[in-house]
């Protein structure tokens, strides 16, 4: 793509969602930041909107006009996630030359607040707009995208965009130009952000996991703290005061031989954002092979509370670990759990946990069968008997992306084989696991500060503090939207807990 020809770029985010980044609101991921700040950066002149995908609905469906909110009705999250830019989308792409769409879900999942879009709907949206037109993002890569976990991706039709190119910027030391640039796009958005950082790409177990495809589209290399530290900087000048080290494959494995932490490398990344004193600083994916004492006493010490270390444990059947090469076996998983329970379960200044694990569990993987969930659920237990700590078990369908091993040895065939089993299966784990375990991170009666209110339900609001998987907390009133209470906590449901004002 051209960068320096000076003309109108709008950059439409549809959110993506990957195995190392998220970009589906309130997160801010790095492709649009990236890219903005390229543009920024090779071209002064050039004018260049940000549009999301909710200020296109709102276009397309109501017109721009914001609909009336009635006092039982629930929040629609397809507009909710609007940008300064909403009320002139009609204005901004009919005077746009170039438009970029970013666009793609490679880890389908649920969200609160946000729906990301579809290939199909942006499509739809854009078809009859004359201006050149890129596609980037995961779902410009040759493994497609989905929403829906347990269903094939999509490919996206190359005729409908003058470009498909899945990475715009690329190269490390054009990012770390881009990324201090492309910080002014906050600018042009109205809400919180939390922002996506980026401390590396690839995996250090290449091939990796039969269904990943992290190490596909990437390299293993990582970048540099001054780099990182600079674009956090740029981040807190314009009001961004939240962020996630998430743009990874393990957060443990930074700048390390893939054996052992690189703690004194870890330590030149944290210590200097910490003394920036963000709002929020957490991490998100870490390898249990990976984890040990020295960088978990140094991620608790820097980041702030709530903070929690997604396992990628996918199974603790050994066959399915053996026959998906997944990254781990189960004492690994049990000593790493362990580990982040010593140092990190005690209790930070916004009343949650310091530091947790989370378990991130795959169905339809080669070798799966009814065994495999004895296995899970027997292991799952085991913590909650021993009272160690879990933040989440994240459940989902795995989706078969093209080019992954998964789906050249197996496609869909464990999901059709199982696929009856499913819901049972998640349902127990959510009633004999997450239930007692959500007892043991949030008793009744303890105050979890700062929860910001999201979303309507009828007359409940749902709140969440902000953060890396925090806990979704139901208010039996409608709270004011955008505004953040101290939550006593009353009860416990299978995945979310209630509370009220304290």
């Amino acid at each position: 793509m051209v960068f320096s020809r000076n003309m109108t770029t709008t950059i439409i985010d549809c959110y993506t969602d990957e195995p190392a980044g998220l970009g589906v609101p309130p997160y801010l991921g790095t492709y649009p930041r990236y890219i903005y700040g390229r543009l920024k950066h090779d071209s002064r002149s050039e004018e260049i909107f940000y549009l999301t995908i909710d200020d296109i609905r709102l276009y397309r469906r109501y017109s721009s006009r914001i609909p009336e909110t009635k006092p039982n009705s629930k929040t629609n999250i397809n507009i909710l996630n609007l940008t300064r830019n909403w009320s002139r989308t009609k204005e901004i792409l009919s005077g746009t030359d170039r438009l970029i769409v970013i666009l793609g879900v490679h880890v389908p999942g649920k969200y609160l607040s946000a729906v990301p879009g579809t290939l199909k709907e942006v499509l739809g949206y854009i078809e009859g707009l004359r201006c050149y037109k890129i596609l980037t993002g995961p779902a410009a890569t040759e493994h497609g995208t989905q929403l829906e976990g347990g269903k094939f991706a999509k490919m996206p039709d190359k005729g409908a965009f003058d470009e498909t190119i899945a990475d715009l910027v690329t190269d490390y030391d054009d990012i770390a130009k881009a990324a201090v640039k492309g910080a002014e796009i906050q600018k042009q958005i109205s809400d919180l952000r939390i922002a996506e950082i980026e401390t590396g790409r690839g995996c250090t177990r290449y091939p990796g996991c039969s269904f990943c495809t992290e190490p596909l589209k990437h390299r293993l290399e990582f970048r540099e703290q001054r780099d990182i530290h600079q674009e956090i900087k740029a981040l807190i000048k314009n009001r961004i005061r939240h962020f996630r080290l998430g743009k990874q494959s393990c957060f443990y494995s930074y700048k390390s031989d893939g054996a052992n932490c690189n703690t004194k490398e870890i330590e030149k990344l944290l210590k200097p954002i910490s003394e920036m004193k963000p709002d929020v600083l957490h991490i998100d994916n870490a390898n249990p092979m990976m984890v040990d004492e020295p960088a978990t006493r140094l991620i608790v010490k820097y980041c702030t509370a709530g903070n929690t270390a997604a396992f990628g444990v996918e199974s603790f059947d050994p066959d399915v670990q053996e026959k998906n090469n997944l990254n781990c076996n189960n004492e690994g998983i049990y000593k790493a759990v362990r580990i982040i329970n010593k140092h990190g379960a005690a209790r930070g200044e916004n009343g949650m946990p310091k530091l947790l694990p989370g378990i991130n569990l795959l169905f339809g993987l080669i070798g799966e069968n009814k065994g495999s969930f004895e296995h899970n659920i027997s292991w799952l237990k085991r913590f909650v008997d021993e009272s160690l700590l879990l933040r989440r078990i994240n459940i989902r369908q795995v989706t078969p992306f093209e080019g992954t091993r998964l789906y050249s040895e197996a496609g869909s065939r464990f999901l059709k084989k199982n696929r009856k089993h499913y819901w049972k299966w998640r349902d127990s784990i959510r009633r004999s696991v997450d239930y007692p375990m959500l007892k043991l991170v949030t008793p009744a009666g303890i105050v979890l500060k700062q929860a910001r209110a999201e979303v309507y339900d009828g007359k409940n609001t749902f709140c969440r503090q902000v953060g890396t998987y925090p806990l979704i907390i139901g208010v039996k009133q409608r709270l004011k939207l955008g505004s953040s209470y101290d939550l006593r906590i009353t009860g416990h449901m299978l995945r979310s807990i209630t509370g009220e004002p304290a």
